[in-house]
C-alpha cells in the first residue's frame, strides 16, 4: 500500500503534489489544510483523510476532524497535526497514544519535516506542503508499508521534480 503524506498546506494546493503523489492509494493531510481546494485538488490523485490543524478554523463548523485512526494493510496509524513532540507529546495526545498503541503516528504543525521511533510507534512529520517559511524546505512524503514492514521517504518540492531529501528509511514495526 503506498500512502501520501502531505501536511501544513495553508492553502497552497502545490502543482507538484499531484505527479509526486500519483499512483498512491491513500493521501494522509496532518492539518492546517487552509482551504477545501487544496483537498479537492488531491481527491483526483487517491482518497484524502485529513484533519484539523490550528489555521482550519475557515473551513467551517463541518471541519475536519482534530484526529483519526487509520488502518493501514495491517497497521494503525493515528493522523493529528500537533503532537507536540514525539518524545514528549501533548498530554491528549499521549493519552490517545497509550490507549491506541498506533503503529505509526502521521502528524505536522512545525514544518519540520523528519522520523522518530518512540515508544515502538514511528512518528513521520511530513513538513509543510505550503508557502515556504522560515529556512525549512518546503516537503511531501511517500509511506509504502507491506505488512508490518514501512518505508518512508521525504521529498523536498522546490526541486523538479520533486526530489527525496535523503535515503528511505525502512524499518519493521
Amino acid at each position: 500500500m503506498l500512502i501520501g503524506l502531505v501536511s501544513d498546506s495553508h492553502g497552497l494546493a502545490d502543482p507538484a503534489l499531484p505527479a509526486l503523489l500519483a499512483g498512491c492509494d491513500l493521501i494522509l493531510h496532518a492539518g492546517d489544510v487552509g482551504d477545501r481546494a487544496v483537498l479537492a485538488a488531491l481527491e483526483p490523485v487517491a482518497p484524502v483523510r485529513a484533519v484539523r490543524g490550528n489555521n482550519d478554523a475557515a473551513l467551517g463548523p463541518r471541519g475536519l476532524p482534530e484526529h483519526r485512526l487509520i488502518p493501514l494493510d495491517g497497521l494503525t496509524a493515528y493522523l493529528v497535526h500537533d503532537v507536540g513532540s514525539p518524545g514528549r507529546p501533548h498530554p491528549s495526545v499521549g493519552k490517545a497514544l497509550r490507549r491506541l498503541r498506533p503503529a505509526l503516528v502521521i502528524h505536522g504543525h512545525s514544518h519540520r519535516p523528519g522520523t522518530a521511533r518512540v515508544d515502538g510507534s514511528l512518528f513521520v512529520n511530513p513538513g509543510s506542503a505550503g508557502p515556504r517559511r522560515f529556512d525549512l524546505p518546503r516537503t511531501a512524503g511517500l509511506l509504502r508499508v507491506e505488512g508490518r514492514t514501512v518505508e518512508v521517504t521525504l521529498f523536498d518540492l522546490a526541486a523538479s521534480p520533486a526530489r527525496p531529501l535523503a535515503a528511505p528509511l525502512r524499518l519493521v514495526l
